[in-house]
């Protein structure tokens, strides 16, 4: 094990479901060669519309669900080679996940105090006194003061700002190196998503805690992340620094993306209009060439039988590099209607 190495590095990542029955040969292909580097103390956000992989990525890695190719590496050293089937409690210990749904991710049968006290029992062998005292610190922690008075509540008693908080101190109990974070705020209110993004980046900056942000608001991603990376159709097609990829895309897709987000004191919609005939992402049987092809106004006839390699875009920020056939020497000339 390299002492050099990234925390986490994703190499090749993907993941297939067979649909259609037994007989059929049909594949939906979730996440295809996934690649993506998080450094100890990092924030990294992934980006992308519902469906394009975002959440699978995380289910991946958090080994709910069983990658079909690739390789997850921690601190260098292979997970899948050393744990085929199913992780180990020490890697369930420094890698966690703070779910959606502050609603269904807590048992309702359950008392918050059970929540974050179990975790600690089981990864820190923490019991007793010490275990209740513990459990008080972490809801401190995430900003439930006094913990005293939550510690005993059933989670049907709390608003969902406040269980996504006990989600999040039930996430922090095992003192892990690595947080996955699905869309921790799409399901609270407007007026307390800022509360929990604050709360995030603090985390990171008191404990070293390196964390992937999933969701698909640019803006959240902005704030809270060092760099985005940006997911079309299971495929990575941009990566660059938050600032950077917010002011100048480069691949069309995070263009839209970036065109789509909402912004002060614009009143007109979009900035720029949404193709006529958008189509859908192309994860079922896709074809070999760029999954964003089919709704690509800079669509060009290399773009739907080869998938570029990764190119850095002439003068971007260090880091910024994009899978798109529009930059490079080898860049086609003529610019095809793709309608």
């Amino acid at each position: 094990m390299s002492e050099k190495a990234p925390l986490l590095e994703l190499r090749d990542l993907g993941v297939s479901f067979p649909v259609g029955g037994m007989l059929s040969k049909s594949a939906l292909r979730a996440v295809h060669q996934a690649d993506i580097v998080v450094d100890r103390g990092e924030i990294v956000a992934i980006v992308g519309e519902s469906g394009s992989g975002k959440s699978t990525i995380a289910r991946l890695v958090c080994r709910l669900e069983q990658p079909t190719a690739g390789r997850i590496l921690l601190d260098g050293e292979d997970v899948l080679a050393r744990e085929p089937r199913r992780a180990s409690r020490r890697y369930r210990q420094r890698v966690q996940m703070i779910f959606q749904d502050p609603f269904g991710s807590l048992n309702p049968v359950h008392k918050v105090g059970y929540h974050v006290a179990r975790p600690l029992g089981i990864h820190r062998r923490i019991s007793g006194k010490a275990l209740r005292a513990k459990t008080i610190e972490l809801l401190e922690t995430v900003g439930l003061r006094p913990g005293e008075d939550y510690i005993d509540e059933y989670p049907h008693s709390l608003s969902g700002g406040q269980r996504q908080r006990v989600a999040i101190a039930r996430a922090l109990a095992s003192e892990p190196d690595l947080i996955f974070a699905d869309e921790p705020t799409s399901m609270l209110d407007v007026s307390i998503r800022m509360d929990v993004l604050r709360l995030l980046g603090r985390l990171r900056d008191e404990r070293g805690t390196a964390i992937v942000f999933i969701t698909h608001d640019l803006a959240a991603a902005r704030t809270l992340a060092d760099r985005i990376v940006v997911l079309y159709a299971g495929q990575l097609v941009e990566e660059a620094p938050a600032d950077d990829l917010i002011q100048s895309p480069a691949h069309p897709y995070a263009k839209l993306l970036v065109t789509a987000a909402p912004k002060p004191g614009r009143t007109d919609g979009l900035d720029s209009p949404l193709p006529a005939n958008p189509g859908a992402p192309r994860n079922l049987d896709p074809s070999p060439g760029c999954p964003f092809a089919s709704r690509c106004r800079e669509v060009m006839d290399v773009c739907r039988s080869v998938m570029p390699d990764w190119t850095t875009p002439e003068g971007a920020a260090e880091g910024h590099r994009t899978r798109c056939h529009l930059y490079g020497d080898a860049a086609p000339e003529t610019v095809l209607d793709p309608h």
